[in-house]
């Protein structure tokens, strides 16, 4: 079973690469993937893939200058995560209902796709959020040896790298990835800032309490970016929406190591994949 790739076009004209992976038969319910912070569609295959299996469509997609939307130089492209979140994603939504119509819809963020849910025009289309080691990013919050490094990233690496490059090397540098120049200030700024990216304002805490969506924030206890307290601290943007937390122990699940991104990684195949789709439908 594979994947149909498509083109999504955007309402200010940006093509957005994505993937469809279609169930057998008609799906009982639909899930858009939205991926962490320098993570391309491609990551997500084998468990979309897997999700497609069990009679669930899928959908993924990468953000504007990022993995396969990403443009030939990145050098002065224009793209921050609020218009990642208010263009790119509402498109990838109306691509979701377009393709699916009638079915219950669920949405999953992988760390920094759950952060933005809140700017997302079109979130009432879900009857349910799961996130996947989504939290606040601010630098005290970060686990022990993020933390010791961050300085390193936010006051060298980045206004150097983007100052010399004209977007964040980050493949060269060995940190996140390559990232758009703007987006990379943007998270800076939202890094070092206790309130993340509530630091954007009024009109934005405002915009994440208008969220019900009901909300499972998966806590992974060996995540080697962000803090269990990091995670918590995120959901109180999150002020009128329902949320559970379900905390992951490796030790417990028998497995060696779980981490910021293990539960998309196929050895999570057998103990986490079952698991990740009842909460999508429970």
């Amino acid at each position: 079973m594979g994947f149909q790739a498509l083109t999504i076009t955007t309402g200010d004209g940006v093509s957005l690469a994505a993937r469809a992976y279609e169930p057998e038969g008609p799906p009982r319910r639909a899930v858009l993937i939205s991926p962490a912070m320098g993570v391309g569609q491609r990551f997500y295959e084998a468990f979309a893939t897997w999700l497609a299996g069990q009679g669930v469509a899928v959908l993924t997609f990468d953000f504007r200058g990022m993995g396969d939307s990403a443009p030939a130089r990145l050098r002065g492209f224009k793209a921050s995560i609020t218009t990642w979140a208010t263009q790119d994603q509402p498109a990838v939504v109306r691509e979701l209902v377009r393709r699916w119509p009638g079915v219950p819809y669920s949405y999953l963020g992988h760390s920094l796709g759950g952060q933005i849910f809140g700017m997302l025009d079109g979130h009432t289309h879900f009857d349910r959020m799961l996130t996947v080691a989504s939290g606040n990013g601010h630098v005290a919050l970060n686990a022990p040896k993020v933390r010791r490094t961050a300085p390193l990233l936010w006051w060298v690496l980045a206004p150097l790298g983007i100052a010399v490059a004209g977007y964040f090397p980050g493949k060269r540098l060995g940190a996140v990835g390559d990232m758009p120049a703007g987006a990379m200030w943007q998270w800076r700024r939202w890094c070092l800032h206790p309130e993340y990216l509530g630091s954007e304002g009024a009109h934005m805490r405002e915009r994440y309490a208008q969220v019900r969506t009901p909300i499972r924030a998966v806590i992974l206890e060996d995540d080697e970016l962000v803090s269990p307290e990091g995670i918590r601290r995120l959901y109180k943007l999150y002020s009128q929406a329902p949320v559970q937390f379900e905390s992951l122990t490796p030790k417990a699940l028998g497995l060696k190591r779980i981490g910021h991104f293990g539960v998309f990684q196929s050895h999570a195949k057998t103990v986490l994949w079952p698991r990740v789709l009842h909460w999508l439908e429970a």
